[in-house]
């Protein structure tokens, strides 16, 4: 049992390598990769869609297919350095597909309303929807990118601080430096937006 398991978990070295060798065109390599990494995409997409709106259509495997073609189907398909890269250029993504499918909406409101947040304690009496926080990140991402990129895992892909550390390559004191410095940015921004 111990064999099947460390099979099923495989080393993060393979991640990158059929990665890079999907994003040349192996599409046997893309299909190894879903794979190995389906149940950790299925988790971040799941951490997006809990704050979604209810009612809304787009399933985590939806938002999984939708992130992979985006990826995958790009001109000039990124290579990634490691396995936190590519977790957190998958996060990158699905923030995409989510924001268009808002900005597409008849309602023109935002799909992901928070309306309390203990992680970036947003303002409860007012609610803040996902263009708004995508705007606030974009402008954040302009001063402060390893900031943006903290509360992008944090936030949006229900990473730890450990895991997010892990993601990125920094040590945990950064990360957390970085997710302090993002929270009160971001709470100065949407209370006066």
């Amino acid at each position: 049992m111990a064999e099947n398991e460390a099979a099923a978990v495989p080393d993060p070295h393979s991640i990158t390598r059929w990665y890079n060798e999907a994003a040349a065109g192996d599409s046997a390599s893309r299909d190894q990769l879903l794979r190995a990494v389906y149940h950790e995409l299925h988790r971040l997409a799941a951490s997006y869609m809990r704050k979604e709106a209810r009612g809304h259509l787009l399933q985590p495997t939806a938002l999984i297919s939708e992130m992979y073609l985006r990826l995958f189907g790009a001109r000039n398909v990124p290579s990634v350095n490691n396995r936190g890269h590519f977790f957190a250029l998958a996060a990158t993504q699905m923030r995409r597909v989510l924001v268009e499918q808002a900005r597409n909406r008849d309602k023109g409101g935002g799909a992901i309303l928070v309306e309390e947040n203990e992680a970036l304690m947003i303002d409860t009496s007012r609610r803040a929807d996902l263009l708004e926080i995508d705007e606030a990140l974009r402008e954040l991402a302009e001063i402060h990118p390893d900031a943006a990129q903290v509360v992008e895992l944090r936030f949006f892909g229900g990473y730890t601080d450990i895991e997010t550390a892990e993601i990125v390559g920094r040590n945990f004191a950064r990360v957390r430096r970085d997710w302090e410095f993002a929270r009160a940015w971001l709470l100065e921004h949407l209370d006066h937006s």
